[in-house]
């Protein structure tokens, strides 16, 4: 398969813009879709590179920019780049200089033109040309090769294409991992296989990486248990045609990220009902509620985790997501606790409602997934997640995004996953202000105490409900030398100790 090859192709519609002829003629081995500034350490030798252009931006600093991308593209080795006129209406000329100064072959795809059109002609080009190979090159039979070529060209999805890449190989009990634990498609003997076990069982067996742009957490696994049940040349050629699937759909998971990125800007500029309508229905979710906002410091965590939540409906776009909590999910989801859920609600005592325990449940879910994604991260990585409120309609979901940053805020090292409902004391209302509002009023209201005996003695008043004897014994002290410091607490502090207001003012200051 050569880059010449894809240009003779009468259904693309590909212009070369620059490329001399000894280099369209070189080997390619592979196809990667990417809009980084900077991919070279995605890339790997002998691949094409297909870019939407979203990296460019015009200005002084154009070609600079523009440049240090084909370098990176020239120093992995790759074999063109082949630039989407869509986003700009056509190729930059920055663009067409760069790759002539790196020698990097240049092909420009028109907008009517789709990169999984582009990816599917290359791997089908590539699969017929595997298959007028001599057939000892191959472990895959030569009617599966061509099922599976003709099942990735109709857009099947991962569950059809294991089950038929295996059936040849009678009831093999084979996975599609994250790397997370997630199960993507098991084969019909496969049993299921709860996450966190399925995290540690991918440790035996045989295990193979899918070769793709991914994020540390959904890199996918190809996992056979047993490592004799199948030959390794099989499951390696297995592996590459989810390569390919996965490079097939990374343009349409892109469109769906940005449309799911634009209803959160929406949400947070306060859009319009009717616009927050449009936007929900363009990102794949119902114009009626209920829903609910989840916010977490990485994006593609926060997308990983909501895959672990089975029949849940959601769109993530970078840093937060918006789920459907209708009652067809809550089923899916199995019932009480789950996505949508009314579970947990009690009787006329109980002071959380049923909105308050589908929350709880939520979240819970979340907590237990959570640390499944901090050990696909690398080390000192900040994950936090919080979840906002449940609202009925799209007229809220501006509240439960405040609710969700807020509860994000609160979340620390000791419990990375809150819920803005189960902020129920003091304590964890306060963990949600930013650090550095709790820090000016902290200063504010005890500065003038320092950080010797009088803060030291205020502390352990509070702690003992403000009773003299108890802090003069937990402190050692006579009584009334407690009673001394306190009048000078309250005398620097402005506060009177026996007013319920300044006991809180001064306690909020102690958490802060």
């Amino acid at each position: 398969m050569h880059v010449l090859d894809l240009l003779q192709s009468d259904n693309l519609g590909l212009t070369l813009l620059w490329g001399e002829q000894s280099l369209l003629g070189q080997e390619v081995s592979g196809v990667t879709a990417t809009d980084l500034e900077d991919p070279g350490r995605f890339l790997g030798p002998g691949e094409l590179v297909l870019s939407g252009l979203v990296w460019w931006r015009p200005g002084a600093s154009a070609a600079a920019r523009t440049d240090r991308f084909v370098a990176a593209l020239a120093d992995a080795g790759a074999r063109a780049l082949l630039a989407g006129e869509e986003t700009h209406g056509g190729v930059p000329e920055e663009l067409v200089a760069a790759c002539r100064a790196h020698r990097m072959p240049l092909v420009a795809v028109p907008a009517q033109t789709s990169f999984r059109a582009v990816t599917e002609a290359v791997y089908l080009r590539q699969w017929g040309d595997l298959s007028r190979r001599p057939t000892r090159h191959f472990a895959l039979p030569e009617n599966v090769r061509g099922e599976l070529s003709r099942l990735l060209e109709g857009g099947a999805g991962p569950a059809e294409l294991l089950d038929r890449a295996c059936a040849h190989l009678g009831r093999l009990p084979c996975y599609l991992l994250t790397a997370s634990g997630r199960t993507v498609a098991r084969t019909p003997s496969a049993p299921a296989i709860p996450a966190r076990r399925a995290a540690s069982a991918a440790k035996g067996g045989v295990s193979l990486g899918i070769e793709s742009e991914s994020s540390p957490y959904d890199a996918w696994l190809l996992h056979v248990p047993d490592a004799d049940a199948a030959p390794p040349r099989v499951l390696h050629e297995i592996a590459e045609v989810f390569a390919q699937y996965r490079d097939g759909t990374a343009r349409r998971a892109a469109a769906r990220r940005a449309a799911a990125g634009d209803l959160l800007a929406l949400v947070a500029a306060e859009a319009e009902p009717d616009l927050l309508v449009a936007a929900l229905q363009t990102a794949g979710l119902p114009a009626g509620g209920p829903y609910r906002v989840v916010t977490a410091t990485d994006g593609d965590a926060l997308a990983e985790a909501l895959g672990h939540l089975e029949g849940a409906r959601w769109a993530a776009g970078p840093g937060g997501a918006v789920l459907y909590e209708g009652p067809a999910d809550a089923a899916a989801a199995g019932g009480a606790g789950g996505v949508g859920g009314a579970g947990g609600a009690g009787g006329a005592g109980d002071a959380r409602d049923a909105a308050g325990s589908a929350a709880a449940g939520l979240a819970d879910r979340l907590r237990a997934v959570w640390p499944l994604l901090q050990a696909c991260a690398e080390p000192g990585t900040d994950l936090r997640l919080g979840v906002g409120a449940r609202t009925a309609s799209a007229e809220g979901l501006r509240a439960s995004l405040c609710q969700a940053r807020f509860a994000l805020t609160a979340a620390d090292a000791e419990v990375a996953v809150r819920g803005v409902e189960q902020l129920d004391t003091l304590a964890e209302l306060l963990s949600g202000v930013p650090p550095e509002v709790r820090g000016v009023f902290g200063a504010r209201t005890l500065g003038a105490l320092g950080d010797g005996m009088l803060r030291e003695t205020l502390e352990v008043f509070l702690a003992n409900n403000c009773s003299w004897t108890r802090t003069a014994e937990a402190l050692h002290l006579h009584v009334n030398t407690v009673h001394y410091r306190i009048e000078r607490v309250e005398s620097l502090t402005g506060r009177d100790l026996s007013r319920l207001d300044h006991k809180l003012d001064l306690y909020a200051a102690l958490r802060c």
